[in-house]
């Protein structure tokens, strides 16, 4: 298929600026939306180049996201990078694993995967989402036994471990050998990567437009969501 060279030079630009900005809203660059929006030809070239950056270029509603995919360590996080970013700096597999598990725990605190849309919640405290941490820790320790956890393909005796192993500090450190300080690190990389609005003075976790749309359109729906729970220990039908 042959493309005008106005196509190409649209497609670029977009492409461009999805590179500069990781999303690009309609309200702000209408001729760029609309052009990707209402043209087949430029969507499908943004897409192509997309494709060879490894990253999925998709829209929802006024909204075009660049989303890496995951073996994406250029516009994305490889796992030394997130290990390094998120845990101690004596970290393991255990401590990546557990700062994995708390950002899952976050999502289904917020997002139940029903109705026209996910989100099921507007807010919730730090100190909650500690305590969901812990209960579900426990019951997924109950439900999946060590003998059973490498069938089940996720260890929570592991992450059980690294739980424990941070301090609890009623000072509220930032140190990431804390429970409270772990926490914190990781909500402040979900705030920086545009997907949680994290009030720190009141210990509030709130979700942007941008997971809600990702969750809504991309993530939650039913197949998804199932597996995400069964990695929780949780079972439904």
């Amino acid at each position: 298929m042959s493309y005008e060279s106005e196509e190409i030079r649209q497609s670029q630009e977009i492409f461009y600026y999805l590179l500069e900005h990781h999303e690009l809203q309609e309200e702000e660059e209408q001729s760029l939306f609309r052009a990707y929006a209402e043209q087949e030809s430029v969507q499908n070239l943004v897409k192509s180049q997309g494709e060879i950056a490894l990253c999925n270029i998709e829209r929802y509603g006024s909204v075009i996201y660049l989303i890496p995919k995951e073996e994406n360590h250029f516009l994305g996080f490889s796992k030394p990078q997130l290990k390094s970013i998120l845990c101690k700096s004596t970290g393991t597999d255990k401590d990546y694993y557990l700062s994995q598990f708390v950002v899952l725990t976050l999502l289904v605190e917020f997002f139940d995967g029903q109705g026209s849309s996910s989100k099921s919640r507007e807010y919730m405290r730090v100190g909650e989402l500690q305590n969901c941490i812990s209960k579900r820790l426990k019951e997924g320790a109950q439900n999946v036994p060590p003998e059973d956890e490498e069938r089940a393909g996720i260890a929570f005796s592991n992450m059980t471990e690294a739980y424990e192993a941070l301090k609890s500090d009623e000072k509220s450190t930032r140190a990431k050998t804390t429970k409270e300080g772990f926490l914190h690190h990781i909500l402040m990389f979900l705030q920086k990567q545009g997907l949680i609005e994290y009030v720190e003075q009141d210990e509030m976790i709130k979700t942007t437009r941008k997971l809600d749309s990702f969750m809504d359109w991309n993530l939650l729906n039913q197949n998804n969501y199932q597996r995400i729970l069964k990695v929780l220990g949780e079972h439904h039908e």
